[in-house]
């Protein structure tokens, strides 16, 4: 087998690679920062470790990852790439929303849509969605970065619908992974209120049920129950209680 996972130079995406190296998959690993990426090819042994430098925030780089890969055997795409932007929504940059819009949206969408046709002409083949416990509310504060994950989590369920109804043997699948220590914290400027998973058990642990073809993946009891808890609270209620939690983390 043959994965590639963006946002592969650190964090989820890392111990992802690691995690299938672990099981014999090969890697094709993309991300901006190729010293980091040089880094884990290098610690990497027993199966083969392509690295890409690829910024795939435009649709330009996304369709040219693509055509450089298409030819080469992938059986499993991970969209992990992705960032967060902490502040009121008056005043967060916009640029820097356009972009992360474009890392955590147009990015996943344009690479899961131009692999899953590839995928479901073979009739195999996993895409793992990474989005976050924030994709089942509002996140005032966070605004931006909450909308971009609701995104990614409703495509992904959206596209898991359409391949069960064709019998497809293609899986995707969506995790959702509550707080994680992982370089997330500093680049949107927040402070987690609960205490993070280790970024290698959520690896770990999402990697096994993408594997089983689960769509929904959350890490943790204490987020399962959340999740589970947020069925049943009304969403101004939910949006109060959101922006406390937000305003804690800043």
């Amino acid at each position: 087998m043959k994965a590639l996972i963006t946002g592969a130079s650190s964090g989820i995406g890392r111990d992802m690679a690691r995690e299938l190296a672990k099981r014999g998959c090969d890697l094709i690993l993309v991300a901006r920062r190729t010293d980091r990426l040089e880094e884990i090819k290098n610690e990497i042994t027993g199966v083969s470790v392509e690295i890409i430098k690829c910024d795939v925030s435009t649709e330009e780089n996304c369709a040219e990852l693509y055509n450089s890969v298409k030819d080469k055997g992938v059986d499993m795409l991970v969209n992990n790439a992705g960032f967060g932007l902490a502040g009121e929504f008056l005043s967060t940059d916009l640029n820097r929303e356009l972009n992360m819009i474009k890392t955590n949206v147009v990015a996943v969408h344009m690479l899961t849509k131009l692999f899953l046709k590839d995928f479901a002409e073979k009739d195999r083949g996993i895409i793992l969605n990474v989005a976050s416990s924030a994709a089942y509310m509002a996140g005032p504060y966070l605004s931006t970065y909450y909308a971009t994950k609701n995104y990614v989590r409703r495509l992904t369920e959206a596209v898991y619908q359409e391949l069960k109804e064709k019998n497809s043997n293609v899986s995707v699948s969506v995790l959702c992974p509550g707080p994680v220590n992982t370089e997330f914290n500093d680049v949107a400027d927040v402070k987690f209120a609960l205490k993070g998973l280790s970024s290698e058990y959520v690896a770990r642990y999402a990697i096994e049920k993408a594997l089983k073809g689960k769509l929904y993946i959350i890490p943790g009891l204490q987020m399962k129950l959340g999740v589970f808890l947020l069925r049943f609270t009304p969403n101004k209620l939910m949006l109060k209680i959101s922006a406390h939690i937000q305003k804690k983390k800043q």
